[in-house]
C-alpha cells in the first residue's frame, strides 16, 4: 500500500469540557459534523434525546435527521438519553492495490468521525459510531464495548433509519426483500413511498437529480440488512431474521456492518464509486496468486434449454465425453476451464430443497474426474467444480473438507457453489440435532458463506457462489470469494417467465453491480431455441447487446454460456468473447441512466487495449461517446461489433455490423442501438 498522507487521530472529551460550562443545569443537545475531503458531502450527527444524523450534498439534504441505536433482548438499549461525550477525528489518503478487479489501484481517501454515546445509567451504556465521509457517499457503523450488563448479546432491534425529504417525488429501482426466490426478481420502477420492503443495494434519484444507493459493507457475523418503509419517507433498517426470531446473536466487543449510503451528482457517478470496496478490511490470505481471472466454457446452458440433463440418463450432460469435447473447444479458442455441473451422485430424482441426497465426492460411472482433469491439463484447460447444496447446508458442511481436497487433488482451482432454496428455507440441524429453517441472508447463513471461503483458501480454491448472501466488499478481505450471482441472470431467459426484460442489464450495473461483481453467465448467440417473439422464454436482446454484457457486467470469470456449435455457426461475433479481458487496469463509466442505457470503458490489466460496452432497454437510441480516456498520443483501431441498421430483438436480432476505424483520444464515436440493442468495440493499440 502507498500511503500519501494520514493525520493522526483528534480526541475530543467533550464530558470534560461541558462540566463546567453545564454544571448544575441541563446540558444542551450537541451537534457534531464530518465533510467529505471535497467538503460536498457532510455528515451532521446530534444528540438530542435519541441520537441521529443526517447527510446534505451540495447543500442539498439527501438523508433528513434520522435515528441511531439498536435494541437488544434482556437487556437495556441504545436509544433515547444518549449524549455524545467524546470525539475522535481523523484523515486518510492512500492508495492499495486490487489483486483483480475492475482497477488496479484504488483511492482511500476519506474523513473519519467517530462518537462516543454515553447515557447515566450503571449497564449497558456506551457505544459508539464511527463515520467516514468519502468524496463517493458515507458509511458508518456501530461498535459496542464489552461493558456491564452488556457481554452476550442478542439485537432484537436496529434502529437506524434513512429519511428523505421528498420521497413521493424521488424515483427509486428496487427488489423485494424476504422473499421465496431470495435476490432473483425483476426490479420494480416507482416512488419511494411505494416500496415496501427491499433488499439493498437500494438506489434512488431525488427531484434534483442526485443520485443514491444505500447498501452495507463488510457484513460478518451479522445479519443483513433489508429495507422496510416504516412510514412515508421513513426507510428503516430491517435485519433478517434468526428462526426463533432474534436478529443478531453476538458478544461485546462486537461491530457491525458498515451502513453504506453511495451519492453522485448524476446515475453514472454512481458507477465510478469505490466506496464498497473501501470500507472493508485489506486481504487477509497473504499470496494470492492462484487466484485466476478468466473465461469459461461450460455444460450449463444445454441443462437448462433441456438439450441435456443434470440428473444421470440418456441425455446426462455432465459425462467424460462431454467434457472432454468442451475442453477440446475451450483449448482450441483460448478459454482457461470447463464448468462440469450434475457429475455428482444426488441428481436424480427429486433434489430441490432436498439436498442431503448429495454426495461431494462420489461421481456417476459414467464421469472419470481424474481422466477429464488430467485431460485438460494437456490442453491447458482446467476442470471447474461444481457443488449444488440445494439448502442443506449441514450436509454440505459435513462433506465440505473432502470435497475441496479431492478438488485440489485433481487441480481444481475454482468451484461453482449452488444453494438453490426457497427464502427461509436453509436446512440446518442444531446441536441437539433439531432440523432448523434459516434465510439465505440471516446470520447463520452469513457465517456459513463465509466459512465456505476460509475452508476453500486452504486448498488454493476461489469460490463463485450463486443463490448467495449479497456482495458487501468482501472480495478485498478474502480475494479467493472471486463472483457471486445475486440476481436474476440469464438462465431466466431460458425458463423464466416472463423472461428478463430488455431495461433488466440496463438497470443492473446501477443497483446489484454496485456491491460487487456478478456472474451472469452471457453470450448467447441463439435467441430461437424457444422461438423468436415477444412471448417466448428466451433473451430478450439482440446478438450486439449479448456481446457488450461482456463489458458492462462486471466479472473476473465470464462464460461463453451458449453451446459450441451455436458459436461455430458465428466465428466472427464470437471473436470479441475470445479477444475481451475478465481483468482491467481501469474501468470507468462514461454514459448512463438507470433503467435506460449505459456505457462503460476498460482498460486491460498489463496491457493499452481498452474495451466499450454499450446497451440500451426497449428503446432504440443513439449515444455519443467521446474517447478522452484513451491514451494521449496513442492511435487505435476500433473493433466494432454493432447493431445493423434492420435489428430490433423481437423479431431480427442478429443483424449485426463489425466495423474497424482508426481513432485517437480526440475523437468521439456515434453507436446506433437497436430496441433492447448494444455495441462492444475494442480498441487495439497500434503504436
Amino acid at each position: 500500500m502507498t500511503t500519501r498522507a494520514i493525520m493522526k487521530n483528534i480526541v475530543f472529551p467533550l464530558s470534560a469540557l461541558f462540566i463546567g460550562l453545564f454544571s448544575n443545569i441541563t446540558v444542551m443537545a450537541k451537534t457534531v459534523s464530518v465533510s467529505s475531503p471535497d467538503n460536498k458531502i457532510t455528515i451532521s450527527v446530534n444528540d438530542d434525546n435519541q441520537p441521529n444524523y443526517q447527510v446534505m450534498f451540495n447543500d442539498e439534504p439527501v438523508i433528513t435527521p434520522s435515528a441511531l441505536g439498536m435494541l437488544f433482548k434482556n437487556a437495556h438499549g441504545f436509544s433515547d438519553g444518549f449524549k455524545i461525550t467524546a470525539v475522535s477525528k481523523a484523515t486518510v489518503d492512500s492508495t492499495w492495490q486490487l489483486p483483480w478487479g475492475e482497477r488496479k489501484n484504488v483511492v482511500d481517501n476519506h474523513n473519519e468521525l467517530l462518537l462516543t454515546f454515553t447515557t447515566d445509567r450503571d449497564s449497558a451504556n456506551q457505544y459508539k459510531v464511527r463515520f467516514r465521509a468519502f468524496n463517493d457517499g458515507i458509511g458508518f457503523r456501530y461498535e459496542v464495548p464489552k461493558q456491564n450488563g452488556l457481554t452476550q448479546v442478542e439485537i432484537t432491534n436496529e434502529l437506524t433509519e434513512f429519511s428523505l425529504a421528498n420521497a413521493k417525488e424521488s424515483t427509486a429501482w428496487w427488489i423485494p426483500a424476504r422473499g421465496w426466490n431470495r435476490y432473483e426478481y425483476v426490479y420494480n420502477t416507482t416512488d419511494v413511498e411505494s416500496v415496501d420492503r427491499a433488499h439493498t443495494p437500494f438506489t434512488f434519484k431525488l427531484p434534483s437529480g442526485t443520485h443514491v444507493s444505500i447498501h452495507e459493507a463488510a457484513l460478518i457475523d451479522y445479519a443483513a440488512m433489508t429495507i422496510n418503509q416504516k412510514r412515508p419517507g421513513t426507510l428503516k433498517a430491517d435485519l433478517t431474521p434468526w428462526s426463533d426470531g432474534s436478529l443478531v446473536k453476538t458478544k461485546t466487543n462486537f461491530k457491525s456492518p458498515w451502513r453504506t449510503i453511495q451519492i453522485s451528482k448524476d446515475a453514472v457517478g454512481l458507477l465510478n464509486s469505490n466506496l464498497i470496496l473501501n470500507l472493508n478490511e485489506p486481504n487477509k490470505l497473504g499470496d494470492v496468486s492462484w487466484v485466476e481471472p478468466g473465461k469459461y466454457v461450460g455444460i450449463w446452458w444445454g441443462m437448462h434449454i433441456n438439450a441435456t440433463t443434470w440428473g444421470s440418463g440418456e441425455k446426462h450432460g455432465a459425462t467424460t465425453s462431454e467434457t472432454m469435447r468442451y475442453m477440446d473447444f475451450a483449448a482450441e479458442h483460448g478459454f482457461d476451464g470447463v464448468l462440469v455441473e450434475g457429475w455428482n451422485i444426488g441428481w436424480d430424482g427429486e433434489w430441490f430443497s432436498n439436498g442431503d441426497v448429495f454426495n461431494f465426492s462420489k461421481p456417476y460411472d459414467d464421469f472419470d474426474i481424474a481422466k477429464v482433469s488430467q485431460y485438460g491439463a494437456k490442453k491447458g484447460v482446467r476442470l471447474i467444480g461444481h457443488h449444488e447444496t440445494s439448502g442443506s447446508v449441514t450436509n454440505y458442511r459435513n462433506q465440505m473438507s473432502d470435497a475441496y481436497a479431492l478438488y485440489q487433488k485433481h487441480g481444481v482451482s475454482q468451484v461453482k457453489t449452488g444453494y438453490v432454496a426457497d427464502g427461509g428455507n436453509i436446512k440446518r440441524i442444531d446441536e441437539n440435532g433439531i432440523v432448523k429453517k434459516e434465510w439465505h441472508d440471516g446470520q447463520f447463513m452469513v457465517n456459513e458463506y463465509l466459512h465456505s471461503i476460509t475452508e476453500a483458501a486452504k486448498h488454493k480454491i476461489s469460490i463463485n457462489t450463486h443463490e448467495p448472501i449479497k456482495a458487501t466488499g468482501l472480495r478485498r478481505t478474502y480475494p479467493n470469494w472471486i463472483a457471486r450471482e445475486g440476481a436474476r441472470g440469464q438462465e431466466f431467459n431460458a425458463w423464466g417467465t416472463p423472461p428478463n426484460p430488455p431495461e433488466h442489464t440496463a438497470i443492473l450495473p446501477f443497483t446489484r453491480l454496485l456491491a460487487g461483481p456478478m456472474d451472469f453467465t452471457p453470450g448467447i448467440f441463439d435467441m430461437s431455441f424457444n422461438g423468436l417473439g415477444s412471448e417466448s422464454n428466451r433473451p430478450q436482446t439482440t446478438l450486439a447487446k449479448q456481446l457488450a454484457l461482456y463489458v458492462v457486467l462486471y466479472s473476473p470469470i465470464q462464460m461463453a454460456a451458449d453451446l459450441p456449435k451455436n458459436y461455430q455457426a458465428n466465428m466472427p461475433a464470437f471473436q470479441f468473447i475470445k479477444d475481451v479481458p475478465t481483468d482491467w487496469h481501469e474501468s470507468i463509466a462514461i454514459a448512463g441512466e438507470v433503467g435506460d442505457f449505459v456505457a462503460f470503458a476498460r482498460q486491460e490489466r498489463d496491457g493499452d487495449d481498452w474495451y466499450v460496452g454499450s446497451l440500451t432497454d426497449e428503446n432504440a437510441r443513439k449515444i455519443t461517446l467521446k474517447l478522452d480516456f484513451l491514451e494521449k498520443g496513442k492511435n487505435y483501431q476500433a473493433q466494432i461489433y454493432r447493431d445493423g441498421d434492420k435489428a430490433e430483438w423481437i423479431n431480427n436480432p442478429y443483424d449485426l455490423i463489425i466495423e474497424n476505424k482508426h481513432v485517437n483520444f480526440t475523437d468521439t464515436i456515434t453507436l446506433p442501438l437497436a430496441t433492447s440493442g448494444g455495441a462492444a468495440i475494442r480498441f487495439k493499440a497500434l503504436d
